[in-house]
């Protein structure tokens, strides 16, 4: 079973930055795209970001577009997201993802979770005001 082991979480200020890591095996991370998911307390998972497998174009929930950045780095096997100017409303376990889907389809997922191909167990952010 591949393990996507995503870290960064925590608790921070309205307005502060955070990011998010997420180590991937070798052959998941430079062959599928990785994409972020995020759940609060009583709502539905909700898509977040991704990029495609080269790395070469990405996709954002309107919700963080202009905040938050996705990038893969090929040298450590990770995909981050780098989060600026948090907000309450941005408090949520963030799940990382990967996946042979285009990231436009990925997108629309969130409702299928369970189907992409591999995800972590999830890292906690929590944005006070």
């Amino acid at each position: 079973q591949v393990q996507l082991v995503e870290s960064g979480g925590g608790l921070v200020q309205a307005g502060d930055s955070l990011r998010l890591s997420c180590v991937a095996p070798e052959r998941t991370f430079t062959y599928f795209a990785m994409a972020w998911f995020r759940q609060a307390p009583g709502k539905e998972r909700e898509f977040v970001a991704a990029v495609a497998w080269s790395g070469g174009s990405t996709v954002y929930a309107d919700s963080v577009k202009g905040r938050f950045t996705i990038s893969k780095d090929y040298a450590k096997n990770t995909v981050y997201l780098q989060m600026n100017s948090l907000k309450p409303e941005d408090t949520a376990v963030y799940y990382c993802a990967a996946d042979k889907r285009t990231i436009a389809t990925i997108a629309r997922m969130a409702d299928q979770f369970s189907a992409l191909s591999y995800w972590g167990r999830g890292t906690q952010v929590t944005v006070s005001s």
